[in-house]
């Protein structure tokens, strides 16, 4: 219990410097209470469950959402989390340093940093800061403080999650709850880091909407995405597109001045994720990877449509449509259509503002 309660007060410590650091009068920088595309869907609940189920992404991994083992996840993730030191020492020192903090090799064995850096601490941190401006626009006090709990809500289920039913030692969790996500909400606490991001990069959470198949008990169409535009020099229209989250895409983008951007990119995703065979104790994983390609449509930043297609065992092709762009009996829904791994076809609606869809397939 003392360790524990260790844990906690170190942690809240660590992070307390971004709930307090910036002002809700500094403009959005990452939502702006649009009523279309991606961000009418984006809500505290819809981030929890992108972000705490986005391994269902993986075509190796059931998307059966009461099939995951939360308590055997839940003990193990703290097990490791709340001693840290000694688990890093079971997993050794030099092990630890190179394949989870810093970038040593390109290799897919070694290189668990690379979701690390891009989906705990860029990723991660911007969705602090966008919470933050979410939870100002629809007018809650300590809106930092109610980001803080969302984030790490989102984060302990992605690392149960990770888990399932693994017991033993485990230092991906701690890479992430004590070094990454940490780390990110300090930087996006920054004005000048955010600025960076948000007016520069143009960061935004492209992640699509969670469906529940109620005859499968799955969960569909969930992803983290985020997507960077960075305008070429000298080039008021043409920029650097890249799509990442368990993907990574790079191509171009085309704005044009009522605000409306395509964007398209080629790359990599993850396929399966499988154990690193290692003479090391512990567990350290990776995935193989597969191609894929997607085109993209956003109006001042918010998703749109878009439409996917790859390797992958998950869903071969997908399209996702947002509020917006159509309208159904005088309703604008989002809307998603995917081919699955045995040629499936699914299909799924969900409504704006709420969180979680409605998916069926044939």
């Amino acid at each position: 219990m003392r360790r524990s309660l260790l844990f906690f007060t170190a942690i809240i410590c660590f992070s307390f410097h971004p709930i307090t650091s910036f002002s809700k009068t500094n403009p959005p920088l990452f939502y702006h209470n649009l009523n279309y595309g991606s961000e009418a869907m984006y809500n505290p609940l819809s981030v929890i469950l992108n972000q705490g189920y986005s391994i269902f992404q993986v075509g190796n991994r059931d998307k059966k959402v009461f099939g995951v083992h939360y308590r055997a996840g839940w003990n193990n993730v703290w097990d490791n989390v709340s001693d840290p030191v000694r688990q890093i020492r079971i997993f050794g020192w030099k092990r630890f340093l190179t394949s989870e903090v810093f970038p040593t090799s390109l290799k897919p064995k070694s290189a668990q940093y690379v979701p690390n850096y891009q989906d705990h601490l860029i990723g991660g941190g911007m969705i602090y800061r966008a919470m933050a401006e979410w939870y100002d626009a629809h007018g809650l006090r300590h809106a930092r403080l109610w980001s803080f709990g969302t984030s790490y809500a989102y984060h302990f289920l992605n690392e149960v999650v990770e888990n399932d039913n693994y017991r033993g030692n485990n230092v991906d969790p701690v890479a992430d709850l004590w070094i990454f996500d940490p780390l990110g909400m300090i930087l996006f606490s920054s004005d000048r880091v955010a600025r960076f991001f948000g007016e520069t990069l143009h960061l935004r959470d492209w992640s699509t909407f969670p469906a529940y198949n109620p005859w499968t008990k799955t969960i569909e169409n969930n992803s983290d995405n985020y997507s960077i535009k960075w305008l070429l020099p000298g080039q008021r229209r043409w920029g650097i597109f890249y799509n990442f989250g368990l993907n990574g895409l790079l191509g171009l983008s085309c704005s044009r001045e009522d605000g409306t951007c395509w964007s398209a990119g080629f790359g990599a995703m993850a396929k399966d994720l499988k154990k690193v065979e290692s003479d090391g104790p512990g567990r350290s994983m990776t995935v193989d990877l597969i191609w894929n390609a997607g085109i993209y449509y956003d109006r001042n930043g918010s998703l749109m449509a878009s439409f996917l297609v790859s390797g992958s065992r998950a869903y071969k092709a997908k399209i996702n449509v947002f509020p917006g762009l159509v309208r159904v009996a005088g309703i604008s829904p989002a809307l998603f259509a995917a081919v699955g791994q045995r040629n499936e076809v699914i299909l799924g609606f969900a409504v704006s503002r709420f969180p979680l869809g409605l998916a069926f397939q044939h």
